[in-house]
């Protein structure tokens, strides 16, 4: 037995692949055979049925933080769109109309370190107005909030916090250093024991080595998130990494399979960058490990069509 049908055989059982295995068989196999062991996997944990979520950036611009990928941060000029609190009017529209197309997951994004704690009571209104209108599953990617003002979402009727890792820990001081992930993984903490579930991932084509990729897998699925969005990255004109060369397609597609291989029970989530491929490659990626994806517009950057999406998935032999 060749070490991918061991690894394969391991993860349908619930076992992760080591770094170094996946660094191997990353080296040793063809592509396609290894995304078909990822997709293999893929339906042994998480089914057909493709997890959608759609994101409303709730307030944009003027963050604290030196993230140096993000066209939000107040450090960069990026020309990037600035507003406080998106009104009540529209958010329950865009629950609405997600529900109404079949979306399983929205979520309220806003920019910043945190929310403050003033602002924390009137999302919970909008998440408890949202829950009247529609039976969408509600998330929330809030920043660095403490364990009560969790408890406040989760009474709202949030049951998901996302709050993404965005790459290796060995790598991430290069990129930010007006936080750290252990500011991070104590939200994470503290999400998880007020009792919901936790979505974690991040950033993939910003500098880091695959071995880097392949940590931010382990390490987000050691947080004990369900769900581990992957976005490509999409370099944004006035940011540090604007210059910054992109992945090729066939790096993409290989990352996405070996993240099935260290995290064989998480739903992988497309996120943002998905327009940058093509066609082909989407497909691949699609049947390659990955069981979850992010619809509608993104956050500073446009997504993909939801009809279009659901068009797609379907065809590949999705539940939409």
């Amino acid at each position: 037995m060749n070490l991918l049908e061991k690894v394969k055989l391991e993860a349908l059982n619930g076992n992760p692949c080591s770094i170094e295995d996946a660094i191997k068989i990353s080296k040793s196999f063809d592509i396609n055979d290894i995304c078909d062991a990822a997709d293999e996997i893929r339906k042994k944990w998480n089914g057909d049925n493709m997890d959608t979520c759609s994101i409303v950036n709730a307030r944009s611009g003027k963050c604290s933080e030196n993230c140096k990928w993000c066209a939000q941060s107040r450090f960069y000029e990026t020309g990037c769109k600035e507003y406080d609190i998106i009104p009540h009017e529209e958010v329950m529209k865009a629950v609405k109309m997600n529900s109404e197309k079949g979306v399983r997951r929205f979520s309220l994004v806003t920019s910043g370190r945190k929310v403050a704690p003033a602002d924390i009571e009137r999302f919970c209104q909008i998440f408890r107005d949202a829950a009247k209108v529609s039976s969408i599953s509600l998330c929330a990617s809030m920043g660095l909030l403490t364990k009560e003002e969790l408890q406040k979402l989760k009474d709202a009727g949030v049951n998901r916090y996302h709050c993404n890792l965005e790459t290796a820990s060995s790598y991430f001081p290069s990129l930010c250093s007006t936080h750290s992930q252990e500011d991070k993984l104590r939200t994470i903490r503290a999400a998880r024991e007020v009792g919901m579930e936790v979505c974690s991932g991040g950033i993939i084509g910003m500098g880091e080595t695959l071995e880097q990729r392949l940590m931010l897998a382990q390490e987000a699925r050691e947080t004990g998130a369900c769900s581990i969005p992957i976005n490509i990255l999409n370099p944004i004109k006035g940011t540090p990494l604007q210059d910054e060369a992109p992945l090729s397609e066939e790096e993409i597609i290989l990352t996405v399979a070996l993240f099935r291989l260290v995290a064989p029970k998480c739903n992988l989530r497309f996120a943002g960058g998905r327009l940058r491929l093509s066609e082909k490659a989407t497909r691949r990626i699609l049947r390659g490990g990955m069981g979850g994806a992010l619809v509608g517009d993104m956050l500073t950057t446009v997504g993909n069509n939801i009809d279009q999406d659901r068009d797609l998935f379907t065809e590949l032999g999705f539940k939409w």
